[in-house]
């Protein structure tokens, strides 16, 4: 294992139209005349191939320029009226379990050949009319099922920071190409952890947004217990914020209070919770638990309460949501020919079949599995009574090197470490309530990011950020181009 004066750090800024820019500066650049989108487009994907070799987290590239090849196009063309969004003209790139006109989406899988998609998916509309300007898909682990953006018999996604790490998953693509400055922002989307856990990792803002906030998943809106939300990773929280109402402009979720623009810290001092171990009773290790108490001292100098809180889940709760997350490989693997037809389940990977596996031996629990599952959020409502906000890890443990949690790992090892590693953050999935993943000052040894997580109420969002502007301005986050 390499030391921290040893470790592989990769980045792309340089002196170039993308700069140090976040994606709020880099709009306002080119809404300002100082930068051309065609030119940040040009130097994006310039900055792509410059990490692209050592990072491997591209999974097909568009046209840069937008022009009607078939294989990509500028946000703002054609159906899509993004030309006046708030990131007109700021390059990007959709995580490919989402449907982009023009480009396959493959899933992170083998078990099938991807064909181009001829329409956007709802959410990706709703991305594109932002203004962005997309130039190609990021990987992720099979469909989504693993936090590590890991393969058999292929290239894993690798952390910019270190290398020799993981880059979280499943949105790992997009947080390797962010963190590495390839790309101001990028989309994700969280069905356990998804956005949070890639944050964590990569030194990113993550924030998984209430259950309807945004336009909902395609296939998550025809489950038993919809898990997944979409939105971005980000550098900076206002790119995080600016993202969240661009997204409501587009269109607003009546049953939850608007959000609007949130531009800073709100002057109200909060009453905030914290635990260091996770509901399910999964202990989190030193350098986590020195983040959180970091963290927490920070709070309380800036004015909030702090103070223990526990959350009484049902002691179940993880067997459920791997009973749960087994269901949905099993659904994959019975309907996969819907995605293209030579899908041949035997070539998922390890996880999935495990996955799937463990399934077909307790599918019969499924009626109190659900039952369960949506009871959760009576307890999480309890634990926040008297509370604004949670804070806790957003992992157990920190980072984990390449190979640790590979789907070439024998399953009955791999599930183990996935769930001694992945214990805070699918309870905001089943629940449904916001929570985002903060880049903190602390690092570890090999120089990697520690993140920390803030939960809220449904509708919580504007909280959320509001915590986050006034941590970042309080210790700005730390950059790989100053390592």
């Amino acid at each position: 294992m390499t030391t921290f004066e040893e470790r592989t750090t990769v980045h792309a800024f340089r002196d170039d139209a993308l700069g140090e820019y976040d994606a709020v500066g880099l709009a306002a650049a080119i809404r300002r005349g100082e930068v051309g989108a065609a030119e940040a487009a040009r130097d994006a994907a310039e900055r792509v191939r410059a990490v692209e070799g050592r990072l491997h987290a591209v999974q097909v590239h568009a046209d840069p320029a937008g022009r009607a090849t078939g294989t990509g196009r500028v946000a703002g063309a054609g159906d899509v009226a993004g030309a006046g969004g708030a990131f007109a003209g700021v390059p990007t790139f959709v995580k490919d379990n989402t449907d982009y006109r023009g480009l396959p989406t493959g899933h992170g899988s083998a078990a099938f050949t991807p064909r181009a998609a001829r329409r956007d998916a709802p959410f990706a509309r709703q991305f594109l009319s932002s203004g962005v300007t997309v130039l190609g898909k990021t990987r992720l682990p099979e469909f989504g099922f693993s936090p590590t953006t890991e393969y058999e018999g292929a290239e894993p996604v690798r952390n910019p920071w270190n290398t020799d790490y993981s880059a979280g998953g499943s949105s790992g693509g997009s947080a390797a190409l962010v963190a590495a400055g390839a790309v101001p922002i990028a989309h994700a989307n969280d069905g356990g952890g998804s956005i949070r856990i890639p944050a964590a990792c990569c030194g990113l803002v993550g924030l998984k947004p209430t259950r309807g906030r945004v336009v909902a998943n395609a296939q998550s809106r025809q489950l038993p217990l919809d898990i997944v939300s979409d939105g971005i990773v980000s550098r900076s929280v206002r790119d995080t914020a600016a993202f969240l109402a661009a997204a409501e402009r587009y269109w607003r979720n009546p049953k939850l209070p608007a959000l609007g623009l949130v531009e800073g810290p709100s002057e109200r001092r909060l009453r905030i919770g914290y635990l260091l171990d996770s509901p399910s009773g999964v202990h989190s290790d030193t350098a986590t638990r020195a983040a959180v108490a970091e963290t927490a001292a920070t709070l309380e100098r800036l004015g909030h309460t702090v103070e223990p809180v526990e959350i009484a889940i049902d002691p179940r709760f993880t067997d459920d949501f791997l009973t749960y997350w087994g269901m949905l490989s099993f659904l994959v693997g019975a309907a996969g020919r819907t995605l293209g037809p030579d899908f041949d389940r035997r070539r998922m990977d390890g996880l999935s079949r495990g996955l799937r596996e463990t399934y077909r031996e307790n599918w019969l629990r499924t009626p109190g599995v659900l039952r369960r599952l949506k009871r959760t959020r009576e307890a999480y409502a309890a634990a926040f009574r008297g509370l604004d906000l949670v804070l806790s890890p957003v992992l157990a443990h920190t980072t984990p090197p390449i190979g640790r949690l590979g789907p070439d790992v024998p399953y009955a090892t791999l599930i183990e470490r996935i769930l001694a590693y992945v214990a805070f953050t699918p309870v905001d999935n089943v629940v449904g309530t916001p929570s985002i993943s903060l880049p903190t000052a602390t690092a570890t040894r090999d120089g990697l990011p520690v993140g920390v997580m803030f939960a809220g109420r449904p509708g919580s969002e504007r909280t959320l950020l509001e915590v986050a502007f006034a941590l970042e301005a309080d210790r700005p986050f730390r950059r790989i181009q100053d390592v």
